[in-house]
């Protein structure tokens, strides 16, 4: 039912254009939802009529639009009236009746972010494209405030106002700002994830990454910062675009990455793959190097990482969990239960690792494409990539390591039968090829240095509260 104001404007309508009086009504009940107009923002009214109303509505849309204008003019809502008739809209409603929803949907965007209105992302919350009731609420409330600067004719700091408008406390909230509802909705969501077992491995961590991980106090990332101080003056690298053999051998030694041999029987970077695990962080993750010719050089943001240490923190510990190319959920879910094992700092089993694992990720629906369960050899690829990271950034003890990976495993998918899928996860098939190991190397183990500890707990928290994109968006 129309809330009592706009039943009365609809039988204004009806008694002066009865033609359109009914597209009004369906246009209105679209937008406000039963609402009073009060509640309603110039967000509200452009997303209806440029992406909703071309989408979900059926029906003569033009003259839903105009029928909608006609209501909000009786309503005394003058601006808003105007964007029902405005070229934008009819510009856009034509390119979804001859190009289609994916062009239709682009020109929404572009012209939607044209208006100012929507809050942009900042350095503390990137929206999501599917936002919980906590974040929809944060999210039409910064676009309000927005809009209503931008009426006022002052000038418009957009990430600014969103950043004031998201961390100040307000009485509405009981005294709690609007991120750290955001944040408590999507760390909550990440705790319930999908099964039995993944949901108890991951229940304390709802307390333990309530507030950011603040970096230790002792020396940590230092092969990071090794790399990137040499890459002041530049890397040479080899023909092959290798960083050379001098870099590759003082790396080893200094970091223990060459193992069992000593130092100088490493020929290049190929012998070091931490080396190589770095060298791809700060290139590829950070875009703290960049390759000029035959070198690597530092980049702005790698100077300005190098010298402010709680900001390469922060940058550089939820590498641990980014998916390398071509990787999908799987993998990321394997290395994010090894780092919920792993946190507390004891020795763990390379085998005991490997069984809780598969525990988890069989437990939230994974499956070889054969149907079967998820095995040990299907986390070698996943496992070892973490295994690198950890070493590349000085975060792990030495110790034992796995036998060489001999052959391929099986590709692996989520069964959607076996959990409930989340709704961003639903019908989606992923691969996770791995590595099988000859045999399981009885000697191997993991433990985490204690900046190790405190490196899992902030890439775990980066995670949580990471914005869910629909497939496709990132």
């Amino acid at each position: 039912m129309p809330a009592p104001d706009v039943a009365a404007l609809l039988a204004r309508l009806e008694r002066s254009e009865p033609d359109i009086a009914e597209h009004a009504r369906v246009a209105i009940e679209w937008l406000a939802g039963g609402e009073a107009l009060e509640t309603i923002s110039q967000f509200d009214v452009c997303e209806f009529l440029w992406y909703t109303l071309p989408i979900k509505v059926p029906g003569d849309r033009a003259t839903i639009a105009r029928a909608l204008g006609e209501l909000l003019k009786l309503a005394g809502m003058e601006r808003y009236a105007a964007l029902c008739d405005s070229p934008a809209t009819a510009r856009i409603l034509l390119t979804y009746a001859e190009e289609g929803e994916e062009a239709g949907t682009t020109a929404y965007h572009r012209e939607l972010e044209a208006t100012g209105v929507v809050p942009p992302d900042i350095a503390e919350l990137s929206w999501s494209s599917i936002m919980g009731p906590e974040e929809l609420g944060a999210h039409v409330a910064c676009a309000a405030a927005l809009e209503l600067a931008i009426v006022a004719g002052d000038p418009v700091d957009r990430e600014e106002l969103t950043r004031r408008w998201l961390t100040t406390p307000r009485p509405e909230l009981g005294g709690d700002c609007w991120l750290h509802r955001v944040h408590g909705e999507r760390l909550n969501r990440w705790v319930l994830g999908r099964g039995t077992a993944r949901r108890e491995l991951a229940q304390p961590f709802e307390v333990r990454l309530h507030a950011p991980i603040a970096a230790p106090d002792e020396p940590h990332l230092e092969p990071l910062r090794w790399l990137l101080d040499l890459a002041r003056t530049g890397v040479r690298l080899t023909e092959r675009f290798n960083v050379g053999r001098a870099v590759a051998v003082e790396a080893a030694d200094r970091f223990g990455w060459a193992g069992p041999a000593r130092p100088r029987a490493v020929r290049g970077e190929a012998d070091v793959p931490a080396l190589t695990e770095l060298r791809q962080i700060a290139v590829n993750d950070l875009g703290a190097l960049r390759r000029s010719g035959r070198r690597l050089v530092l980049t702005t943001t790698g100077r300005n990482l190098l010298d402010d240490r709680a900001a390469l923190w922060e940058a550089a510990t939820p590498t641990l969990l980014v998916p390398a190319p071509g990787e999908h959920d799987f993998e990321v879910s394997v290395r994010e239960s090894a780092l919920m094992i792993l946190v507390d700092g004891d020795v763990v089993r390379d085998g005991d690792l490997r069984d809780r694992i598969t525990e988890v990720v069989n437990g939230e629906g994974w499956r070889t494409t054969d149907g079967g369960r998820v095995g040990s050899a299907d986390l070698t690829g996943p496992l070892a990539r973490l295994r690198h990271r950890l070493d590349a950034l000085g975060l792990k003890t030495a110790s034992a390591e796995p036998e060489t990976a001999s052959r391929t495993s099986d590709a692996v998918s989520r069964e959607p039968e076996s959990v409930p899928a989340a709704p961003e996860a639903a019908s989606r098939g992923f691969e996770a090829a791995g590595r099988r190991p000859a045999r399981r190397a009885s000697g191997a183990t993991w433990q985490l240095t204690t900046a190790g500890r405190r490196a899992a707990l902030a890439a775990l928290r980066a995670q949580a509260l990471r914005p869910r994109q629909y497939a496709g968006l990132g």
